[in-house]
């Protein structure tokens, strides 16, 4: 579902993706981790073309990634994203915000969207919303409402980046048992997340970058019990013990 080969990626001098390798076959979930500033956000904006990368092969579901906007906008319908910031419109209900992509891109009918929407925000857990504003709605709540919408454009894929690390404590877990439940149901998930228990419960990979660099790919199962390198070792002792 998505080739990521010989990446290279630049900030004016600083060289923040550098030789990255990453294949995600259909159904994979795979989780990237690693200390702040180690490339993992950057990555997962490039491959929506959030970001542009300068050197290396982007290919998601078969379409390279170039600068043609046309690829551009048919890889974005295929890949859905769900950021930090929840980024939801904040003077559309939620319901509204659901059915605005299927409306506008895909050309549904508003009942059909309706419909659609009512069945994912069914799925994340708040039908009985839809009819609130963002701002009526908690941290966790609004992040869910994001997935929602992500998954009415029926994405083959999700890209998650820490979803939950601008979330209270006590609603983290409510954004990770749904994505928990995406992930059971064979959708193909790359997530940025500092959420071990959950990487360990969903991920298929493990990928641990550190200074742009891939460092370590492993199943959870090696990653968590036998970690190669020092600098991943420290990384899962600080984040394991905190």
């Amino acid at each position: 579902m998505i080739r990521i080969e010989a990446v290279n990626k630049w900030f004016d001098d600083f060289h923040v993706l550098k030789d990255i390798d990453l294949t995600v076959g259909a159904g994979e979930k795979v989780v990237v981790c690693g200390p702040s500033g180690s490339g993992k956000s950057t990555l997962i904006r490039c491959i929506n073309r959030l970001e542009s990368h300068e050197q290396g092969l982007i290919e998601v579901d078969g379409i390279e990634l170039t600068d043609d906007n046309k690829r551009i906008s048919e890889i974005r319908s295929e890949v859905g994203m769900v950021f930090q910031q929840f980024n939801l419109f904040p003077h559309l209900t939620v319901l509204e915000n659901c059915t605005l992509g299927p409306i506008r891109a895909r050309g549904l009918s508003k009942t059909d969207a309706r419909a659609l929407a009512m069945e994912f925000l069914e799925k994340v857990r708040i039908p009985e919303q839809a009819d609130k504003y963002p701002s009526q709605l908690s941290g966790g709540q609004q992040q869910r409402v994001a997935i929602a919408r992500s998954l009415c454009m029926r994405p083959k894929i999700m890209l998650f980046d820490e979803p939950t690390s601008a979330l209270d404590p006590e609603m983290i877990n409510e954004v990770l048992d749904v994505m928990t439940e995406l992930a059971e149901s064979g959708m193909t998930m790359l997530c940025v997340t500092h959420e071990m228990g959950f990487a360990r419960r969903v991920a298929d990979t493990m990928v641990f970058m550190d200074h742009g660099e891939i460092v370590e790919m492993a199943s959870p199962e090696t990653f968590f019990s036998t970690p190669k390198s020092d600098r991943c070792k420290d990384f899962l002792e600080k984040i394991l013990h905190h």
